[in-house]
Protein backbone atom coordinates (compact mmCIF):
# COMPACT_ATOMS: atom_id res chain seq x y z
CA UNK A 1 0.00 0.00 0.00
CA UNK A 2 1.45 3.36 -1.12
CA UNK A 3 1.60 6.91 0.95
CA UNK A 4 -1.18 8.00 -1.26
CA UNK A 5 -3.86 4.98 -0.25
CA UNK A 6 -2.79 6.22 3.30
CA UNK A 7 -3.36 10.05 3.06
CA UNK A 8 -6.58 9.06 0.83
CA UNK A 9 -7.90 6.69 3.06
CA UNK A 10 -8.05 3.98 1.00
CA UNK A 11 -7.07 0.37 2.32
CA UNK A 12 -5.42 -2.48 1.21
CA UNK A 13 -7.88 -5.32 -0.35
CA UNK A 14 -8.16 -8.53 1.40
CA UNK A 15 -7.12 -11.48 -0.71
CA UNK A 16 -10.03 -14.38 -0.37
CA UNK A 17 -8.83 -17.20 1.56
CA UNK A 18 -11.35 -20.11 0.39
CA UNK A 19 -9.40 -22.31 3.36
CA UNK A 20 -11.78 -20.55 5.76
CA UNK A 21 -14.46 -22.33 4.52
CA UNK A 22 -13.39 -25.63 6.13
CA UNK A 23 -13.94 -24.22 9.67
CA UNK A 24 -17.82 -24.64 8.73
CA UNK A 25 -17.98 -27.65 9.96
CA UNK A 26 -16.98 -26.66 13.10
CA UNK A 27 -18.89 -23.66 13.68
CA UNK A 28 -21.96 -26.02 12.55
CA UNK A 29 -21.49 -28.02 15.74
CA UNK A 30 -21.35 -24.66 17.87
CA UNK A 31 -24.34 -23.37 16.18
CA UNK A 32 -26.18 -26.77 17.07
CA UNK A 33 -25.10 -26.92 20.58
CA UNK A 34 -24.96 -22.91 21.22
CA UNK A 35 -28.50 -21.84 19.36
CA UNK A 36 -30.24 -25.30 18.44
CA UNK A 37 -30.22 -24.76 14.75
CA UNK A 38 -29.16 -27.71 12.92
CA UNK A 39 -27.87 -27.74 9.00
CA UNK A 40 -30.23 -28.25 6.29
CA UNK A 41 -27.14 -30.06 4.22
CA UNK A 42 -27.98 -27.04 1.52
CA UNK A 43 -25.61 -24.93 0.27
CA UNK A 44 -25.00 -22.75 -2.51
CA UNK A 45 -22.25 -20.57 -4.44
CA UNK A 46 -23.65 -16.55 -6.15
CA UNK A 47 -22.04 -15.09 -8.73
CA UNK A 48 -22.49 -12.50 -11.45
CA UNK A 49 -24.25 -13.84 -14.70
CA UNK A 50 -21.55 -14.42 -16.91
CA UNK A 51 -21.93 -15.15 -20.84
CA UNK A 52 -19.52 -16.76 -23.45
CA UNK A 53 -18.15 -20.50 -24.28
CA UNK A 54 -15.15 -20.58 -21.82
CA UNK A 55 -18.06 -19.62 -18.79
CA UNK A 56 -20.18 -22.24 -20.31
CA UNK A 57 -17.06 -24.69 -20.41
CA UNK A 58 -16.42 -24.05 -16.67
CA UNK A 59 -20.21 -24.24 -15.78
CA UNK A 60 -19.95 -28.44 -17.25
CA UNK A 61 -16.97 -28.93 -15.91
CA UNK A 62 -18.48 -28.14 -12.11
CA UNK A 63 -21.67 -29.65 -13.09
CA UNK A 64 -19.19 -33.01 -13.95
CA UNK A 65 -17.16 -32.00 -10.60
CA UNK A 66 -20.42 -32.40 -8.05
CA UNK A 67 -22.08 -34.70 -10.05
CA UNK A 68 -19.61 -37.53 -9.94
CA UNK A 69 -21.82 -38.91 -6.67
CA UNK A 70 -24.88 -39.27 -8.40
CA UNK A 71 -24.46 -42.83 -9.74
CA UNK A 72 -24.12 -43.56 -5.82
CA UNK A 73 -27.51 -41.87 -4.88
CA UNK A 74 -25.64 -38.02 -4.83
CA UNK A 75 -28.27 -35.21 -5.79
CA UNK A 76 -27.57 -33.15 -9.03
CA UNK A 77 -26.48 -29.80 -8.61
CA UNK A 78 -29.09 -27.05 -9.43
CA UNK A 79 -28.06 -23.83 -11.50
CA UNK A 80 -30.97 -20.84 -10.80
CA UNK A 81 -31.00 -17.21 -11.30
CA UNK A 82 -32.51 -15.42 -8.64
CA UNK A 83 -34.93 -12.08 -9.36
CA UNK A 84 -31.42 -9.70 -9.12
CA UNK A 85 -30.01 -11.67 -12.40
CA UNK A 86 -27.78 -13.41 -9.98
CA UNK A 87 -26.53 -16.97 -10.58
CA UNK A 88 -26.98 -19.69 -7.69
CA UNK A 89 -25.53 -23.06 -7.59
CA UNK A 90 -27.09 -25.46 -5.10
CA UNK A 91 -25.43 -28.65 -3.12
CA UNK A 92 -27.10 -31.15 -1.24
CA UNK A 93 -25.49 -33.56 1.01
CA UNK A 94 -26.93 -35.48 3.92
CA UNK A 95 -27.75 -32.79 6.69
CA UNK A 96 -25.06 -34.54 9.11
CA UNK A 97 -22.39 -33.95 6.15
CA UNK A 98 -21.18 -30.97 6.30
CA UNK A 99 -17.73 -31.67 5.86
CA UNK A 100 -19.19 -33.16 2.20
CA UNK A 101 -20.97 -29.98 1.62
CA UNK A 102 -17.85 -27.34 2.82
CA UNK A 103 -15.37 -29.63 -0.03
CA UNK A 104 -17.97 -28.97 -2.30
CA UNK A 105 -18.25 -25.14 -2.52
CA UNK A 106 -14.91 -24.56 -1.50
CA UNK A 107 -14.39 -26.63 -4.96
CA UNK A 108 -16.41 -24.33 -7.03
CA UNK A 109 -15.36 -21.29 -5.57
CA UNK A 110 -11.42 -22.48 -6.68
CA UNK A 111 -12.53 -23.58 -9.80
CA UNK A 112 -14.33 -20.24 -10.82
CA UNK A 113 -11.13 -18.60 -9.24
CA UNK A 114 -8.55 -20.65 -11.34
CA UNK A 115 -10.59 -19.60 -14.17
CA UNK A 116 -10.36 -16.07 -14.15
CA UNK A 117 -13.92 -15.94 -12.70
CA UNK A 118 -13.13 -14.76 -9.21
CA UNK A 119 -13.75 -10.84 -9.70
CA UNK A 120 -17.37 -12.62 -10.55
CA UNK A 121 -17.78 -14.38 -7.41
CA UNK A 122 -19.94 -12.83 -4.22
CA UNK A 123 -20.72 -15.19 -1.50
CA UNK A 124 -21.23 -18.72 -0.72
CA UNK A 125 -23.52 -19.84 2.25
CA UNK A 126 -24.84 -22.98 3.97
CA UNK A 127 -28.64 -23.18 5.70
CA UNK A 128 -29.41 -24.38 8.80
CA UNK A 129 -33.12 -24.47 10.35
CA UNK A 130 -33.92 -24.47 13.86
CA UNK A 131 -34.63 -27.91 15.38
CA UNK A 132 -37.62 -27.22 17.57
CA UNK A 133 -38.93 -24.00 15.50
CA UNK A 134 -39.68 -22.20 12.16
CA UNK A 135 -36.40 -20.32 11.71
CA UNK A 136 -34.14 -20.88 9.19
CA UNK A 137 -30.73 -19.19 9.19
CA UNK A 138 -27.59 -19.12 6.36
CA UNK A 139 -23.91 -18.44 7.21
CA UNK A 140 -22.47 -16.44 4.23
CA UNK A 141 -19.03 -16.28 3.10
CA UNK A 142 -18.10 -13.29 1.42
CA UNK A 143 -15.58 -14.28 -1.36
CA UNK A 144 -14.17 -10.29 -1.68
CA UNK A 145 -13.56 -10.29 2.02
CA UNK A 146 -12.79 -13.60 3.44
CA UNK A 147 -14.73 -13.14 6.23
CA UNK A 148 -18.78 -14.76 7.42
CA UNK A 149 -21.87 -13.14 8.53
CA UNK A 150 -25.15 -14.40 9.57
CA UNK A 151 -28.16 -14.08 7.59
CA UNK A 152 -31.25 -14.39 9.05
CA UNK A 153 -34.83 -14.01 7.55
CA UNK A 154 -37.53 -13.81 9.48
CA UNK A 155 -39.98 -17.01 8.90
CA UNK A 156 -43.34 -14.87 8.09
CA UNK A 157 -42.38 -14.89 4.25
CA UNK A 158 -41.46 -10.99 4.52
CA UNK A 159 -38.30 -9.95 3.03
CA UNK A 160 -37.49 -8.74 6.79
CA UNK A 161 -34.52 -10.15 9.23
CA UNK A 162 -34.20 -11.21 12.64
CA UNK A 163 -31.80 -8.45 13.68
CA UNK A 164 -31.13 -9.79 16.87
CA UNK A 165 -30.75 -13.27 16.48
CA UNK A 166 -27.98 -12.58 13.63
CA UNK A 167 -26.30 -10.27 16.86
CA UNK A 168 -26.74 -13.78 18.99
CA UNK A 169 -25.24 -15.72 16.15
CA UNK A 170 -22.08 -13.62 15.70
CA UNK A 171 -21.19 -13.46 19.66
CA UNK A 172 -21.50 -16.79 19.41
CA UNK A 173 -19.45 -17.79 16.65
CA UNK A 174 -16.51 -15.27 17.26
CA UNK A 175 -13.84 -18.37 17.94
CA UNK A 176 -15.15 -20.60 14.98
CA UNK A 177 -15.38 -17.90 12.05
CA UNK A 178 -13.61 -14.76 10.61
CA UNK A 179 -16.84 -12.59 11.07
CA UNK A 180 -17.61 -9.64 9.13
CA UNK A 181 -16.71 -6.58 11.68
CA UNK A 182 -18.58 -4.33 9.06
CA UNK A 183 -22.51 -4.71 9.15
CA UNK A 184 -23.16 -2.66 6.68
CA UNK A 185 -21.59 -5.78 4.67
CA UNK A 186 -23.97 -8.37 5.80
CA UNK A 187 -25.93 -7.87 2.41
CA UNK A 188 -29.21 -9.69 2.60
CA UNK A 189 -29.23 -12.58 0.51
CA UNK A 190 -32.92 -13.08 -0.56
CA UNK A 191 -34.23 -15.58 -3.22
CA UNK A 192 -30.81 -17.28 -1.88
CA UNK A 193 -31.99 -21.44 -2.35
CA UNK A 194 -32.67 -23.16 0.07
CA UNK A 195 -33.60 -20.65 3.00
CA UNK A 196 -37.23 -21.08 2.66
CA UNK A 197 -39.03 -22.38 5.47
CA UNK A 198 -40.01 -25.44 3.65
CA UNK A 199 -36.78 -26.08 1.73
Amino acid sequence: MGLLDVILGRSKPVRPDLDQLFALPSAAITLQAGAGFTPTGIGAVCFARVEGGAFAELRKEVRDLLDADTDRGGVPVEFSQDAYDYTWLLARHPADDTASLVNDLHAVNTLLQDAGFGPHLLCSLIGFREAAGQRVLALVYLYKRGTFYPFAPLPDGTQRRDNALELEIRALLTTDLRIEPDLTRWFPVWGAPGLDAGA
